[in-house]
């Protein structure tokens, strides 16, 4: 079968050639970016995943190839060989790493015509998601794409590199398991060799991985995807990527100082940054004190203060008997925004009240007075001690919360990042580590009606407080850790259970019995008594990182093939429909269902 490019093979990238090259011949390939025709001589830039390069087709060097250049149009697949030339005088583009060259095309080939694409191949085109994504092999030719899809290559190599430097081993876990009990819904998938049984596809490599530690593997680290039947936004998508980690004979600080190291080589490596080691530590009790949230971006300021103890004997009733009840009154100081409006003011209290937040007050600091429906209210030593708190200045506006702690805490810490963006504080390309420890063992579902794992079930609590399982289970704390990047949680860990005696008092907390655990975990519990080393691990959502290495508000935009908000890819039409003789082959028959948008 004859070859379709002949003789011709590709000897640069489109980004490649400079003024080093000149007069030398090469051919490139790639994709028709634009043709434009200047006076009888036609200009076409040529793009490749590198760049492009602008190839010149002069009637009066080459007759035959200037009129096959007419048939040219956008996103045609060309092969050229010419001669690289300096471009002529006030031509020269320095935007362009190939600027100050061009090739004069002495051969032209067309590898393949292209229908008008339903929107230009360019960074700087509005066009909505839904198209995008179905016509994803279109959009990914476009440069910032690429260079998306280049760094998230250019990350998991980095990764690689650092643990296998470090002594990790890459191994591969099952696809095919067991479903889990805890956490998102699974994805099911029916055996057809085992009629009615069905495997799960893993939300994590969890368990495997701790098998490997009591396997005595001692490093294992994996890049590896996942699976979650939830609710999506724009940072999560049914099937994930995360670099898995877990090692064995290790505590907290081995485990975040190998973190850390491999946090400063994918910087280094992907964006030439430098990072400052060791990351700033939080407890969680701190990290929800003072930024409202368990994943706070500590790059600036607009912490969160209590003043609880203040308000407590207040003649401003909404505050002082929150108190009394057991909840909180805590508030922000934006300083220096007296200016917001009554609408801002409004637009404020609509975003804290997405939180279950039941209102805010204000008050605006003038020189002379404090301006507020409730400054009435308050003493002067109350006023005197929250200037102290809060370094009131005149100029400021402070705005409050009070309720239950959960409530006060979550609306005022996404209050303080809405004020945030709203106020540009946050400077570009800034990057804020921090770790998060001590995290609560367990939290109460109101909805279930029983206790369940803040992290995960074999996330081992701090050995002074096994005796607190049974009587004080929500003062238990963790040995788990959360490494936050620009207030998302970029990746979670904890040191484990590596004893049954301890694994079983966890499961017991969570209100399983020990029939249901046995069936669950038997396998886990077989495996601790079999003599397990103290081992921990941490998994760093890869997608997430690389969206914040690129800069990028959306993991979908770093990821090749993603999924929409209905977890559908709208290229393939996946998830369809299957037909009745498969379903028949698995056992399975449908029936119809409403399914709530």
């Amino acid at each position: 079968m004859p070859d379709k490019l002949g003789d011709m093979r590709r000897t640069h990238h489109c980004r490649q050639l400079d003024a080093n090259d000149i007069g030398k011949e090469v051919v490139l390939m790639g994709w028709v970016q634009r043709r434009r025709d200047h006076g009888g001589v036609i200009f076409v830039d040529l793009r490749d995943r590198e760049g492009i390069t602008q190839v010149v087709f002069n009637p009066e060097v080459d007759r035959a190839m200037h009129e096959k250049a007419h048939a040219i149009r956008n996103e045609y697949v060309i092969g050229i060989r010419g001669e690289v030339e300096a471009r002529p005088e006030g031509m020269i583009n320095p935007s362009l790493k190939t600027g100050e060259i061009e090739v004069l095309c002495r051969e032209l080939r067309i590898f393949n015509a292209a229908e008008t694409p339903p929107f230009l191949v360019e960074d700087r085109v509005e066009v909505s998601e839904n198209i995008r994504l179905t016509h994803r092999h279109l959009d990914l030719r476009r440069p910032g794409l690429q260079r998306n899809i280049i760094t998230r290559h250019r990350t998991g190599a980095a990764v690689r590199n650092f643990l296998n430097d470090q002594g990790f081993l890459d191994i591969e876990t099952p696809v095919l398991t067991k479903a889990t009990p805890e956490g998102a819904r699974d994805y099911l998938v029916p055996s057809r060799v085992n009629p009615g049984m069905f495997y799960a596809l893993p939300q994590s490599p969890q368990l495997f991985k701790q098998l490997f530690m009591i396997a005595g593997l001692d490093r294992y680290y994996q890049i590896v995807r996942c699976f979650r039947d939830e609710d999506l936004r724009a940072d999560r998508q049914p099937e994930f990527t995360q670099i898995d980690m877990e090692m064995a004979f290790v505590g907290e600080e081995d485990l975040m100082a190998i973190s850390e190291g491999m946090m400063r080589a994918i910087f280094k490596e992907v964006r030439d940054i430098d990072l400052k080691t060791p990351f700033q530590r939080l407890t969680y009790d701190e990290a929800v004190g003072r930024y409202g949230l368990d994943k706070p971006d500590i790059r600036f300021g607009l912490e969160l203060q209590d003043l609880s103890d203040i308000v407590a004997e207040s003649d401003f009733k909404v505050f002082s008997s929150v108190v009394k009840k057991g909840g909180v009154v805590k508030a922000i100081n934006a300083k220096g925004c007296i200016g917001f409006s009554r609408k801002d003011l409004d637009d404020f209290t609509d975003f804290v009240s997405v939180y279950r937040a039941k209102g805010m007050a204000w008050i605006k600091v003038k020189e002379d007075a404090w301006q507020s429906p409730i400054a009435k209210f308050f003493s002067d030593a109350e006023k005197e001690a929250m200037i102290e708190r809060l370094d009131i200045e005149p100029g400021d506006l402070i705005l409050f919360g009070a309720d239950m702690p959960k409530i006060v805490n979550e609306s005022l810490g996404h209050l303080r990042n809405h004020l945030a963006r709203k106020l540009n504080l946050i400077q570009d390309d800034t990057f804020g580590f921090t770790w998060v420890t001590h995290f609560p063992m367990l939290e109460y579902d109101e909805t279930e009606k029983r206790y369940q794992a803040l992290h995960h079930p074999f996330t081992a609590p701090f050995e002074e407080d096994y005796d607190k399982l049974e009587s004080e289970p929500l003062r238990v704390k963790s040995r788990a850790y959360d490494l936050v990047l620009n207030g998302f949680e970029l990746g979670g860990g904890s040191i484990r259970v590596h004893r049954t005696d301890v694994q079983r008092k966890i499961f017991s907390a969570l209100g399983m019995a020990p029939e249901e655990y046995e069936d669950k975990f038997g396998f886990l519990l077989s495996a601790l008594d079999s003599g397990a080393p103290p081992h921990g691990g941490i998994a760093f959502g890869f997608d997430r990182l690389v969206m914040l290495l690129c800069g990028e508000t959306s993991i979908r935009d770093v990821i090749p093939f993603p999924k929409t908000q209905r977890a559908a890819c709208l290229m393939t039409n996946a998830p369809s429909e299957a037909g009745k003789a498969q379903l028949d082959e698995l056992g399975i028959k449908l029936r119809k269902t409403k399914i709530d948008n």
